[in-house]
């Protein structure tokens, strides 16, 4: 029998939760391939390493931007490579698909997740929001009466929901997540010092001393970036703060907080007093920077929770989400 798989395919990274296994895959989304003969020469962790590193005749692509697809056949070289790697298929049968998409998408945005996943060896492909399945990887029980509020901060977009009974309330999805994060420290340091980083270069920075407040200058981070002088053209290398940080993520840090306070207004008053009790949960890659929970906190005055292992959320829900489907059907019959 093929083993049943939920997949978060992220603008940044996918995960595959595979049932009974748990999350078996954690790999950037990143494809290389070779201009001239269009092969796939690398997928994954080893085409990641090759960004901003490639000669003319190689790209890296990212295939997803802001949580869609941007690049229809690369992304389905991508998933199957990725449940080729798995094994997953049966001798008779091929695995049933959980996928993911932000809440705005267009119909032909989901379409396109749709035939790539079906493509790329999926049986049966279900598709469904991601803030919902982040929040039951995140362990909260939505199909209850009551109000649960869920930030999920990913690559390419912010997920913002309020779920009760299994199903959104109300939400909001911005494009505007861990890589605008990236490309706002790439200008900063360009704009500021003159000097030209990489986009991975700016993740480091982000990912190693990030903060979202002002730090007193004994608790200030320091790292040593490197890059291209943009007024000399040559290498150089400069030492950046994680004030200087926080400086350049500041707007996009506020427009996910006054994102949530515009779905927070448009919640019925029974469930409004639900999230005062409960409280929001936040999930995806961007709930790891450090003191994001107390901002949010501190501008909508409600209390605020990291998920745990908020990387994960999206693929252990979408794999439980797909049992779950499963069982039921089951029982029906």
């Amino acid at each position: 029998m093929a083993l049943d798989i939920g997949i978060d395919l992220g603008t940044a990274n996918v995960l595959i939760y595979v049932s009974g296994k748990g999350i078996v895959l954690n790999e950037p989304s990143v494809v290389a391939i070779d201009t001239n003969t269009n092969q796939v020469l690398a997928v994954g962790s080893e085409a990641y390493q090759m960004v901003g590193k490639t000669p003319s005749n190689i790209r890296a692509i990212r295939p997803l931007k802001d949580g869609v697809i941007s690049d229809f056949d690369v992304t389905e070289e991508m998933l199957s490579y990725f449940i080729k790697k798995l094994n997953v298929r049966g001798i008779m049968s091929r695995p049933s698909i959980m996928i993911c998409t932000p809440t705005n998408t267009t119909e032909i945005e989901r379409k396109a997740i749709l035939q790539a996943a079906e493509k790329s060896g999926g049986s049966k492909v279900y598709l469904e929001v991601e803030p919902k399945v982040a929040a039951i990887g995140a362990g909260m029980d939505i199909f209850q009466p009551r109000g649960n509020m869920v930030i999920d901060i990913g690559g390419g977009t912010s997920d913002i929901a309020v779920l009760s009974l299994g199903d959104i309330v109300a939400s909001s999805s911005l494009r505007m997540a861990g890589d605008r994060m990236n490309q706002d420290i790439v200008n900063y340091v360009k704009d500021n010092h003159h000097l030209l980083i990489g986009e991975r270069s700016a993740e480091q920075v982000k990912i190693q001393i990030a903060q979202v407040f002002k730090q007193d200058d004994e608790d200030d981070k320091v790292m040593q970036v490197r890059g291209r002088d943009t007024v000399t053209g040559m290498p150089r290398s400069l030492d950046i703060d994680s004030n200087q940080v926080e400086e350049a993520i500041h707007e996009t840090l506020m427009q996910i907080v006054s994102t949530a306070h515009h779905v927070m207004e448009t919640l019925p008053p029974e469930i409004a007093a639900d999230i005062i009790d409960r409280g929001i949960t936040l999930t995806g890659g961007g709930a790891l920077l450090s003191g994001l929970d107390q901002l949010i906190s501190e501008n909508l005055k409600v209390p605020v929770v990291v998920a745990e292992h908020p990387l994960n959320n999206v693929a252990q829900g979408a794999g439980i989400l797909l049992e779950h489907m499963q069982k039921t059907a089951k029982n029906k019959k």
